[in-house]
């Protein structure tokens, strides 16, 4: 046989590539204005587009799926051709794979300040936005796939294994977590309830960190170690295993973040056991990528692309050895809630996925577009300064973590809450929230300055577009030579995506079936009513204005919490909540119990200045709702689409909901001024008055009834 002459597509690489760049810039420096934000709230900037719970969601969206999500496909699109000696299968495919996705980002960017927004951690944006993920999903699969068929390499090498499995497993996810019913067209209401919603969500949330944070970039680690070190990987059989029991034990995972609620004991346990087996996978995927360097460490001192490859697996260690010791009880009791989930996360965010997208930039680059890196000096100095920036992230939070932690659960000698006072612990921990910010400086400033580098690179060369290569053509499949079930798999595209999604459904519907089908398993309370019209549309302004970021909404059975909120949730509160608003951090206090504690004139002089209620408070001004007109030609739909997902309201409530809205407002404002407090019935503040005094009063009412 004569070898074929083809032709590999950089130009998709280069584009994905640039866009990892600018959207890396961009994610970090909102992700910084969101951190000084907790220190200084006039960083707000006074608007309603700009404040925390707002840009909070757009820094977590720009940096996973602009910054991470274009790192993955200029990585995926570059090793792939390669590793199959074949052009991609469609440069129409791949062109609307880029716009695509950029748009969607750009869509992100538009709709998160502007407030529309599912509130579901990781995957805030409405189900528009959502359809064209799918369809640019279908599109990268197509693409990816379409290349396998048509390649001249019959082995299939472990990191094509990875991409398969983030294929079909972030498919899986992205349709499960995203069953909404539209109300409007930016706004939903998700399918499943209280304790049901929080389970997928994180089901979702815990293995969208795995399979697109973790899988893909692993995928890229066995790709692209290898040629940096000009070294084979260290072990085959390790590389099997590692994969089989990572993507196996990692779906099962997701109940951890879970532990302490109403969710059943049995799925918080399994989320714990399986946590604590995720550390074998991992780590044999690190010793793995870090042993394939043995022999070659003069190299790794010499090499500044290496040295982010050796920090990069280190953090991502770190990161898989410290989420399963988070899920133990004891220490999540502490953690939880806490700026030591943040520690963790931007260990794994800002080393793992950070270093080795900027390691693979910076060998790739120059190999695109033919010449030499423009300074290896600017590289080093990038390299530093981005693990001095990690240091000066990850160590204040831990320790304000810890700090945070501690004096919530402490008691004085007599049996009271040594800090009664949620703010004492915020005004105690500002001193690391600046040095976090200071880290998060540092770490921009090594990017800003790793782009001109790249960009002094690109324009001393000239991108080869369309790189030439030669193979022999595809061998047809000889069974002699397929010793083993794996090596078998390997040469099996389809076998080998079919096996990788039964691995993944087998945890995913153990786990969720059994709640989200048996109703018995989330009792209902007698007491607990659907919410008010006002309050409804009161929730919504809660939602759009992010404050769930913020304000958990669930007491967990702990003395230290219970004496502090009130009495610890119960599955049955959450049955009319579409969606859920536990929240997954405490910058303020719980407000599960918040309802009749204050009067509504605290409330409204609260939301217009939170410092002339709590001194110190570092919460924005939410002034613009005392001006802003409620929207009641909404309440109707939002009415019927509660219907259709079993909230209770009467057939035909829709026509005359507005009536007990007006009816309700109008009871609120009358009683705001007889504390000579002013303001129209028809205001956002009204109705987010309404729905902060509902919350908990359900539960209150139920043990008036039983006494």
């Amino acid at each position: 046989m004569q070898p074929e002459k083809f032709y590999y597509d950089n130009k998709i690489v280069r584009n994905f590539g640039l866009a990892t760049i600018v959207w890396g810039i961009i994610g970090m420096t909102v992700g910084l204005i969101a951190a000084i934000q907790l220190f200084k709230p006039g960083m707000n900037m006074g608007n309603q587009y700009t404040t925390f719970g707002r840009i909070r969601p757009l820094h977590t969206n720009a940096v996973i799926f602009a910054f991470v999500g274009n790192a993955i496909f200029m990585g995926v699109y570059y090793s792939l051709q390669r590793l199959l000696k074949a052009r991609m299968f469609s440069d129409v495919l791949s062109k609307i794979h880029f716009w695509g996705w950029q748009l969607i980002i750009i869509s992100a960017v538009i709709t998160l300040p502007l407030g529309l927004t599912t509130s579901h951690e990781y995957a805030e944006l409405e189900w528009p936005i959502d359809i064209a993920i799918t369809l640019i999903w279908v599109v990268f699969g197509i693409n990816m796939f379409g290349t396998i068929f048509k390649r001249r390499e019959r082995h299939l090498y472990v990191a094509i294994w990875f991409y398969i499995a983030t294929f079909v497993t972030i498919a899986v996810l992205h349709i499960v977590n995203s069953f909404e019913l539209p109300v409007s067209a930016f706004k939903s209401y998700m399918v499943y309830a209280g304790v049901q919603d929080a389970l997928v969500q994180w089901w979702y949330g815990h293995n969208a960190v795995a399979f697109f944070l973790t899988t893909p970039y692993l995928g890229m680690m066995y790709y692209f170690l290898p040629k940096m070190a000009n070294r084979p990987i260290y072990s085959y059989k390790l590389s099997i295993l590692h994969f089989w029991a990572l993507i196996f034990i990692y779906i099962w995972a997701g109940p951890h973040h879970l532990l302490y609620t109403t969710l059943p004991g049995w799925a918080q346990s399994l989320g714990v056991v399986f946590s604590i087996m995720l550390i074998a996978p991992s780590w044999g995927g690190m010793i793995n990528g870090l042993l394939t360097l043995r022999g070659a460490w003069d190299k790794v001192r010499d090499d500044v692309v290496l040295k982010f490859m050796v920090v990069g697996l280190t953090a991502y260690g770190m990161a898989t050895f410290e989420g399963p010791m988070l899920s133990l009880k004891q220490i999540n009791g502490i953690a939880h809630f806490s700026d030591w989930i943040v520690a963790h996360v931007h260990v794994g965010a800002l080393g793992w996925n950070g270093f080795l997208t900027f390691a693979i930039l910076y060998w790739l680059v120059p190999r695109i577009y033919k010449t030499q890196l423009y300074s290896k000096k600017m590289a080093a100095f990038h390299f530093w300064i981005g693990t001095l920036g990690i240091l000066f992230y990850a160590i204040p939070m831990y320790w304000a973590g810890f700090t945070q932690g501690l004096m919530l659960k402490e008691f004085t000698p007599e049996g009271m809450l040594k800090y009664p006072n949620f703010l004492e612990t915020t005004l105690r921990i500002i001193p690391m929230h600046v040095m976090r910010s200071i880290g998060g400086t540092l770490y921009l400033l090594g990017v800003i300055v790793m782009a001109y580098n790249l960009a002094r690179t690109m324009l001393q060369g000239k991108l080869v577009a369309n790189e030439g290569a030669e193979s022999l053509p595809l061998a047809p499949l000889d069974p002699a030579t397929e010793h083993g079930w794996h090596r078998r798999l390997e040469r099996r595209p389809i076998r080998l995506m079919i096996a990788a999604l039964i691995v993944i459904l087998i945890g995913s519907i153990i786990e969720l079936m059994p709640t989200l089908t048996i109703s018995s398993n989330v009792p209902t309370i007698a007491s607990v009513k659907p919410y008010t019209p006002l309050e409804l549309q009161g929730r919504d302004i809660y939602i759009r204005e992010g404050c769930s970021n913020c304000h958990s909404q669930t007491v967990r059975p702990f003395r230290s919490e219970t004496e502090r909120y009130g009495e610890y949730s119960k599955a049955g509160e959450f049955v009319y909540d579409h969606p859920f608003l536990w929240g997954s951090k405490r910058t303020g206090p719980d407000l599960a119990r918040e309802g009749q504690k204050y009067g509504n004139a605290w409330h409204y002089n609260h939301l217009m200045d939170p410092r002339l209620m709590s001194p110190g408070s570092i919460m924005p001004n939410y002034d613009w709702l005392i001006t802003q007109k409620l929207d009641t030609t909404t309440t109707a739909a939002k009415i019927n689409a509660m219907r259709k997902l079993g909230v209770p309201y009467p057939a035909g409530y829709e026509r005359i909901a507005n009536r007990d809205l007006n009816d309700q407002a109008a009871s609120i404002a009358d009683n705001l001024a007889k504390d000579k407090i002013k303001v129209k019935n028809d205001k956002e503040i009204i109705a987010i008055i309404a729905y902060l005094q509902r919350l908990g009063t359900d539960i209150k009412a139920n043990k008036t009834e039983n006494k």
